[in-house]
């Protein structure tokens, strides 16, 4: 995927539906090339042509993920990483920002990566740090290792910070999910007693998924972007959790 294609994806997951016009003109190419990029995009399954625009599809792909966004989930990324220090073992769950920190920490031999997230480990094969990759059933629409065997070996591994990613978040139910396997692993996490931070850009609060996530007193903190509701801030303050909001 070039760079103008990337550019493309970016701005139909930011904006849900994109004409072929605007496309042409955002990225200074003909029509005739953005159909072709379309094409190619639509036929490796990153969005959906309709007439004469491009539309967003939900996708456990991270690479689609990771498009959505991809500034601000690269300054959440980097906020995570500064509270981090040098000579922990942390547990990186998987998802599009976290990915983005794993690739921060990577640079930092002093730290030790655990993760369910087959897609974060292949990602860091030549990084500095040591990366621990946990097992279970293989997940393949999410690149993530789940099941029973996930949360046995998760009791065998001890970490201080463990960065979570959400789908939802609603003022009456809390954080949740939209698969249930992965959800019961991230529960086993945050059972584990690690500062759990959430990290999670604004466009996840207001939605709900059916697989509820442990309760919000076991969480410490949430990093998010400057889109979230003043509503949302003002319960989880109250909550007595640390709300770290980044903006553009």
């Amino acid at each position: 995927m070039n760079l103008r294609q990337q550019t493309i994806l970016q701005q139909v997951n930011d904006r849900k539906r994109v004409s072929v016009s605007e496309l042409s003109q955002t990225t200074q190419v003909s029509e005739v090339t953005i159909r072709q990029d379309l094409n190619l995009l639509e036929k490796r399954g990153f969005l959906k042509r309709v007439h004469g625009s491009a539309v967003a599809l939900e996708s456990d792909d991270i690479d689609v993920r990771m498009m959505r966004y991809f500034s601000m989930k690269q300054k959440l990324a980097n906020h995570a990483a500064s509270l981090v220090n040098d000579g922990e073992t942390i547990f990186i769950e998987s998802g599009s920002s976290n990915a983005l920190l794993a690739h921060q920490l990577a640079k930092r031999p002093a730290i030790t990566l655990v993760t369910v997230s087959g897609y974060i480990a292949r990602q860091l094969k030549n990084s500095a740090c040591e990366v621990i990759l946990l097992g279970g059933i293989y997940q393949k629409k999410s690149d993530s290792m789940v099941g029973p065997l996930t949360q046995l070996c998760l009791r065998h591994v001890n970490f201080s910070k463990a960065f979570i990613g959400i789908d939802g978040y609603q003022m009456d139910c809390g954080f949740t999910g939209r698969d249930m396997l992965r959800a019961d692993v991230i529960n086993s996490v945050l059972a584990k007693g690690a500062e759990n931070i959430i990290l999670a850009d604004a466009s996840k609060f207001g939605q709900v998924h059916q697989n509820l996530l442990a309760t919000d007193s076991v969480i410490s903190r949430v990093i998010t972007d400057n889109r979230l509701p003043a509503c949302y801030q003002q319960q989880l303050t109250a909550q007595g959790i640390q709300v770290d909001i980044l903006g553009e």
